[in-house]
């Protein structure tokens, strides 16, 4: 009973913000108008769907951000592996604590700072970045003004600011692996990496499956403070970092409601059935690795 009351916070969290505005879905549905609100607004039917399907933006967003949520999966993933491993080989606690505290850090700042401090470096005329270029007699690069930068640069940017939390949940894994896997290995002559390949990376395969299924669930979402605060929303980028959150913020602060609402709804619709389909073939496949 004790356990169940301290998750009531959550689940008042999650009736408040997530459940109870659900009934505003049928806005995807009407011409929503402000004076009339949301019943007494003209119901049009799938029209709101087929302005956003048949528009020239919907191809470039729903490829960058299907994209980049693929791309940030994949490294993200194996990124934050490789350092939980590197954190398991550490046997210094005061050491241990310095990199996992440095690492975490970046987790808790806010994506508005974030951006401010990429700007500090890809400032075309001030930045550090094209401050070093001169220094060493190459010509600035105004980064700005040229969308092919842009993959890589929140790419690298998504996984400093994650990779801090994400390797905590795997290294917490790690350390529920029984020593005496690790003792039998060494007897047997097996060297770190060997160790690694046959009892580390198979212990994590579970934990690293249920946070692929749930992050497969999220392809059709980005984060908005990355691809809104980073790029700074400059219009000349939108090629390479504009995705369906951004243009849903656009069209909220143009007034188009119902646009949005079919977009949101979207996004839910298309993420819970990727996660049953993915769940269903890892229950097929390894029906312990699951998520239910």
């Amino acid at each position: 009973m004790v356990l169940l009351t301290l998750t009531l916070p959550a689940l008042l969290y999650f009736l408040i913000f997530h459940y109870l505005p659900m009934f505003g879905i049928i806005m995807a549905f009407k011409d929503f108008k402000y004076h009339l609100g949301i019943f007494g607004s003209e119901w049009i039917g799938f029209k709101n769907f087929e302005f956003f399907f048949l528009s020239n933006d919907a191809w470039r967003i729903t490829r960058n951000t299907v994209g980049y949520s693929v791309l940030f999966i994949g490294i993200g993933t194996s990124a934050a592996v490789t350092v939980a491993l590197l954190l398991y080989e550490i046997k210094n606690r005061f050491a241990l604590k310095y990199y996992q505290t440095t690492m975490i850090f970046p987790t808790f700042l806010s994506w508005v700072l974030v951006g401010y401090i990429t700007y500090t470096l890809f400032n075309p005329s001030l930045g550090v970045l094209n401050q070093v270029l001169s220094f060493f007699g190459a010509d600035r690069v105004d980064w700005y003004a040229n969308p092919a930068y842009w993959p890589y640069i929140l790419t690298a940017v998504n996984v400093w600011k994650t990779i801090g939390l994400s390797c905590i949940i795997y290294y917490a894994a790690l350390m529920g692996i029984d020593s005496e896997l690790y003792e039998a290995a060494k007897i047997d002559g097996a060297n770190r990496w060997q160790q690694t390949k046959a009892i580390s990376l198979p212990s994590l395969l579970p934990v690293i499956t249920i946070l692929t299924i749930l992050a497969i669930g999220d392809v059709f979402r980005g984060d908005f403070g990355l691809f809104y605060q980073i790029p700074r929303d400059v219009g000349m980028l939108y090629p390479s970092t504009d995705i369906i959150d951004t243009y849903v913020f656009r069209g909220l602060r143009q007034g188009n409601l119902g646009m949005t609402a079919a977009v949101g709804l979207f996004q839910s619709f298309v993420g819970l059935v990727l996660i049953l389909i993915v769940n269903s073939i890892v229950r097929k496949l390894r029906p312990e690795n699951a998520l239910f």
